[in-house]
């Protein structure tokens, strides 16, 4: 029955293409939605790293977190360590961890962060090899730099003004002691180095204009003093990062670019109202990542359920256009249904012939739709990992397209009821007598 069914489908081609391509764009949309949302969301989550609060320069909240917390943005701009040096208090009230950023600089697009090693208890990153950043022009890279780049431990490199790829170069080299192991979020595509990295890269090119970490110059000539590199184990992270915060916490003459906040309790209604004291009594301006990307999703959910609802209205016209293509091939198949029946072939042998046609065509739509819609997600994946450095994947699959088969199978045996249902009522007589 199979084999016939498949038969009387490629005796039509161009009607049988018809159907397919407009049921694999139907099922190859919605999957594709499917994907990219349950992705997307995926890869946000992941990267809020528990984290509380965002403080900033006054501007855009949303921009401020989509540049501090997932690095595809812009800084609203500079806040001094004078301003916000409360916040970096180990011991303050309200603050379990707090993370200094410093942005400015890139490598190749790949942006490198002034920042603590409370950064790697943020996103649960740990060592895969060498040492972590100690002094300035020290660097440790995330697995994602140093697969795409080809960096190892002991290799140098100038970094560029600004967040993407450019022609000047500070004359400075970087040095990288480390690679972390990959963890799936942001921390895997930046480049970890001390504070004092980034403002000595600035010291003698003055202000940056193009969404940098500005900087004046006049610092020439300060001595660091040279700190012992860090292996992950050799003492705890969280007592030298405390120590790396106050040791910031005097130079209130610099400039930072954004301070991630951890509350010590999210049910104490003093840090609840941290954002709000901070937005309304200071220079500052607080964001609130859970809240800002809540904002974003439902944005982003509004179009998408739009085009949901393109995805099914165009399966729903491929199943009218299988159920017209089965109707009306039943006038040019009336006579060979009937010798069908006079070779012994029962009514319902007839009515399951067809049915089969149209949930063959369903289940090659599907299948088709699948495939276009994890190719289409595969170029999009590489589209991401060089405009924005967010890595994507067409080879997962969810549970929901299971039930996406489920519903493309209901498709395809509505359309062909009636003409089942059709061609089990011929009558054999009136048929063969017509010739």
């Amino acid at each position: 029955m199979l084999k016939l069914s498949w038969k009387n489908l490629v005796n039509k081609p161009l009607n049988m293409a018809l159907s397919l391509i407009l049921f694999a764009l139907g099922v190859g949309l919605i999957s594709l939605l499917l994907n990219l949302n349950h992705q997307i969301e995926q890869t946000f989550n992941k990267n809020l790293a528990g984290v509380d609060l965002v403080i900033g320069a006054k501007g855009s909240p949303l921009q401020l977190i989509l540049c501090a917390m997932y690095h595809v943005d812009n800084p609203t701009g500079n806040i001094s360590l004078e301003q916000s040096r409360a916040f970096l208090n180990p011991k303050h009230p309200l603050v379990s961890q707090a993370v200094p950023l410093s942005l400015g600089d890139s490598y190749r697009n790949y942006r490198i962060v002034g920042t603590t090693y409370d950064m790697l208890q943020f996103y649960g990153a740990s060592l895969a090899e060498g040492q972590l950043w100690a002094n300035p022009m020290d660097a440790t890279i995330g697995a994602a730099v140093a697969d795409a780049l080809h960096l190892h431990v002991g290799d140098t490199f100038k970094s560029s003004h600004g967040l993407v790829e450019g022609i000047e170069e500070h004359e400075h080299d970087f040095t990288v002691k480390g690679i972390l192991k990959p963890t799936g979020s942001v921390i895997d595509q930046l480049i970890l180095t001390v504070t004092e990295s980034i403002w000595e890269s600035h010291e003698h090119q003055g202000t940056v204009d193009d969404g940098g970490l500005a900087m004046d110059g006049g610092h020439e000539g300060h001595e660091h003093k040279k700190v012992s590199p860090v292996t992950y184990d050799s003492l705890t992270i969280r007592q030298l990062a405390e120590q790396q915060r106050l040791e910031l916490m005097e130079k209130t003459d610099q400039d930072i670019t954004a301070i991630l906040i951890k509350f010590r309790s999210r049910t104490n209604i003093q840090a609840l109202n941290m954002g709000r004291n901070i937005n309304e009594n200071t220079e500052l301006m607080a964001a609130s990542p859970p809240n800002e990307i809540a904002r974003l999703q439902t944005n982003l959910g509004l179009g998408t359920d739009v085009l949901k609802l393109m995805a099914w209205v165009i399966v729903v016209v491929s199943g009218l256009s299988i159920f017209i293509s089965l109707y009306s091939s039943l006038r040019d198949r009336r006579y060979e249904l009937a010798l069908m029946r006079v070779m012994g072939g029962s009514p319902g042998t007839l009515f399951q012939l067809i049915l089969l046609e149209g949930l063959l065509l369903a289940v090659l739509g599907y299948v088709l739709g699948i495939v276009l819609s994890h190719l289409s997600l595969g170029f999009l994946a590489g589209f991401m990992k060089n405009t924005y450095r967010y890595s994507l994947t067409g080879w997962q699959f969810l549970p929901e397209e299971i039930w996406l088969l489920g519903g493309a199978l209901v498709v395809g045996f509505v359309a062909a009821l009636i003409p089942a249902l059709q061609a089990k009522r011929t009558d054999i007589s009136e048929t063969l007598a017509r010739g």
